[in-house]
């Protein structure tokens, strides 16, 4: 690489935000989240707000997402505190691991809505589609997660809805959308070209950021020739980009700064291309504005063999990478080489400043930032990193540390993700750097309820259960602890009665709760008795 100091990819998670003292606002909000019978009532059919109040957007909008990041989930009784317009005022939704039905969901929908992201909201069918684009007419960024299935021809939705079915004009009112994230749709059943996929970005030209990570049956993506505007392309695990000249038309795309073309290794042939020199260069050279090109997973980064070139560089630099020649005296911004064939990243000149691969901990650190929406390579490049905090190589642990509860975060269900990741936690609060971790209080804080909700879910596997027990062991007991006693002792009672009689979970879930059991006071001594903890 030609750049002479490291460089790493700007981490935006909020995690380092916080690392000042909290405001009283983010501490009321915490308490109100904990405790919703000091905004609303629970009333027959969900809680409604008490008389009298109203709340802003400034209020609405950081109120859902301290509930959710402190272990709630957004339901339709949840989602009934803002049905009334007139007293919720709601701009910008993010919904995940949620249970949330089309009804429930529409209650935030009658905001108009200029921002919306569902992931993983299972119950959620073809009819809310339909109504998103309803109430469109704000709309700016849509993003429709993995495990969303909404959308036509889906074979996993209970009535799975066709073009026929949908109105005619539907996306005519959405004009204001430029960003659109659109994951894991179905094949058509009709085409070769995912006829819907032509049929919705055929009205949807003004778009700026489009998302089709993980969708079938995309053919030969000529429909994308019409978005003459667009900045930014992902295409995510979408297999078969080699064939049905997917290529030539993305390479029509002369106003691309961003395209990914990442893969996962999932299936032997995806992500491999013949003749994959000619290709890269094909692409950097119809591409005159690329600036970020992620081919991770795939064999375009050639076998690193120096070919002869026609081209002589001002510079006199040299590409380790033969499709990138033609980008030597004009460097990528970032290059993403995770997992390519014939070990890319660990080549000596490659014409990118900020590169992402497994050669080194700055590589490890910019691949986890840059796949934080993969969850499949996330969970490798957690895996690497384990490796590095295991063998003391990680020099910067609050890089770490950010990427880690980023990840857990983000991916609550996902047990490979929540298992490597409370495993790599372990590690960074066991480290030598740990008192100026953990002399932050929100640090530690966020760290405890992070690693609780990810043992909620999933506390019937006893690997995440030791995994979580033994970082706590590493915090103070009951001390550091004490904001979530009640969740903390459920859990524990729970990995006691259910674990392996006197195994090695069991026995630190006793240790455990033993802790906590004789260093508290009376009052939440009795909410042990109470719990069942003391007999």
């Amino acid at each position: 690489m030609y750049q002479t100091e490291r460089q790493l990819i700007p981490i935006k998670f909020r995690h380092k935000e916080e690392r000042v003292p909290e405001s009283l606002f983010c501490l009321c909000l915490k308490y109100v989240a904990r405790n919703l019978d000091t905004l609303c009532t629970e009333m027959n059919n969900g809680y409604t707000l008490h008389d009298g109040l109203a709340l802003p957007s400034e209020i609405c909008e950081p109120f859902i997402e301290t509930y959710q990041s402190n272990g709630g989930e957004i339901f339709d009784r949840f989602a009934h505190l803002f049905k009334d317009v007139t007293k919720t005022n709601l701009r910008s939704v993010h919904i995940s691991n949620s249970s949330i039905t089309d009804d429930g969901l529409e209650y935030l929908l009658n905001h108009n809505l200029y921002e919306l992201t569902l992931t993983n909201c299972q119950n959620l069918t073809h009819k809310t589609y339909t109504n998103i684009f309803q109430h469109a007419a704000n709309l700016r960024s849509l993003t429709i997660g993995p495990n969303v299935q909404i959308t036509p021809y889906n074979k996993l939705s209970p009535s799975p809805l066709t073009l026929d079915d949908l109105p005619s004009k539907i996306y005519k009112k959405a004009p204001n959308l430029r960003h659109f994230v659109l994951r894991a749709i179905a094949e058509s059943p009709f085409s070769n070209d995912n006829i819907f996929l032509g049929i919705i970005l055929d009205k949807l030209t003004q778009l700026r950021v489009l998302d089709l990570s993980y969708c079938l049956g995309i053919g030969s993506l000529h429909y994308l020739t019409k978005l003459t505007n667009l900045h930014t392309l992902i295409l995510f695990d979408v297999p078969h980009l080699q064939n049905n000249d997917a290529i030539l038309n993305i390479c029509s795309l002369q106003s691309l700064v961003v395209l990914d073309i990442s893969q996962t290794e999932t299936f032997p042939d995806q992500g491999v291309y013949k003749e994959e020199n000619k290709i890269l260069a094909l692409i950097v050279k119809c591409l005159p504005n690329l600036m970020s090109l992620d081919i991770s997973g795939t064999n375009l980064a050639g076998k690193g063999t120096a070919e002869h070139s026609m081209l002589e560089s001002l510079s006199g630099r040299k590409s380790d990478i033969p499709g990138l020649e033609y980008r030597v005296d004009n460097p990528l911004e970032f290059l993403g080489l995770y997992h390519t064939q014939h070990n890319a990243c660990r080549r000596h000149d490659i014409p990118a400043k900020i590169i992402s691969g497994d050669a080194n901990e700055e590589q490890i650190f910019n691949a986890a930032a840059s796949c934080m929406e993969k969850p499949k390579l996330l969970q490798n490049i957690l895996n690497d990193l384990y490796h590095l905090l295991r063998y003391d190589q990680c020099t910067q642990i609050d890089q770490a540390l950010d990427i880690v509860l980023e990840a857990l975060t983000r991916y609550v269900k996902e047990k490979l993700i929540q298992i490597s990741g409370s495993a790599t936690l372990f590690y960074i609060v066991k480290n030598k750097d740990r008192p100026l971790l953990l002399n932050d209080i929100t640090v530690k804080r966020r760290i405890i309820t992070t690693l609780l909700t990810g043992m909620d879910y999933h506390n019937y596997d006893e690997t995440m259960m030791r995994n979580g027990c033994l970082t706590l062991c590493q915090l103070r007991i009951p001390q550091d602890v004490m904001f979530e006693f009640k969740r903390l002792v459920q859990m524990l009672l729970h990995i006691v009665s259910t674990s392996d009689h006197e195994g090695f979970v069991q026995r630190i879930g006793i240790y455990l709760l033993n802790s906590v059991a004789c260093q508290v006071n009376n009052k939440q001594k009795n909410e042990l008795g109470d719990a069942g903890a003391i007999k």
